[in-house]
């Protein structure tokens, strides 16, 4: 008996019939099919799907529906880019200037959260260890024990950091 699994594949942005680009609006069908591993989706143009209604022998479809063709929505940009963070941490680390420690620290969690550093066990309760995940370089940054109250301040002092780095 066949596992049926809902994971139906996302619209192709060309015919695979043919292999020419959907455009914007066009009409284009999708036929579904059921495999032993999941559903297989072969999406279709207008023409190719009128040819294939023609071939006897071509497989046939569990469903198949008619739809119109959007651009996929482009992702949205990253507020902070990866580098931007890297050389910000890196730059901030080597001044060692203790009014920069808030910084250092919410740039060492953005960076943690994007699976760039990998937080390491650390004896001492405030003295985080991080590293990164290619190449192994290591850092000690100090937790200034942030409160909600003070928070937003060096929120806002991360974002005008990190700006003044790319103007």
């Amino acid at each position: 008996m066949m596992q049926h699994q809902w994971n139906i594949p996302s619209p192709s942005s060309i015919c695979q019939a043919t292999g020419r680009p959907f455009e914007e609006g066009e009409s284009f069908y999708t036929l579904l099919f059921a495999r032993e591993e999941g559903y297989e989706r072969l999406d279709l143009s207008q023409r190719a799907w009128e040819e294939r209604k023609k071939e006897t022998r071509a497989p046939k479809a569990f469903s198949f529906w008619r739809s119109l063709y959007e651009r996929p929505a482009e992702p949205p940009a990253e507020p902070i880019t990866k580098n931007d963070a890297q050389g910000m941490l890196r730059h901030l680390l080597s001044l060692e200037d203790p009014k920069h420690v808030p910084t250092i620290y919410i740039l060492a969690l953005m960076l943690e959260r994007k699976k760039i550093l990998k937080s390491l066990p650390s004896s001492h309760p405030s003295l985080l260890v991080y590293q990164y995940q290619s190449g192994g370089e290591t850092f000690l940054i100090e937790d200034p024990h942030l409160s909600l109250e003070n928070l937003l301040a060096i929120q806002h002092e991360v974002a005008a950091t990190l700006a003044s780095c790319r103007s």
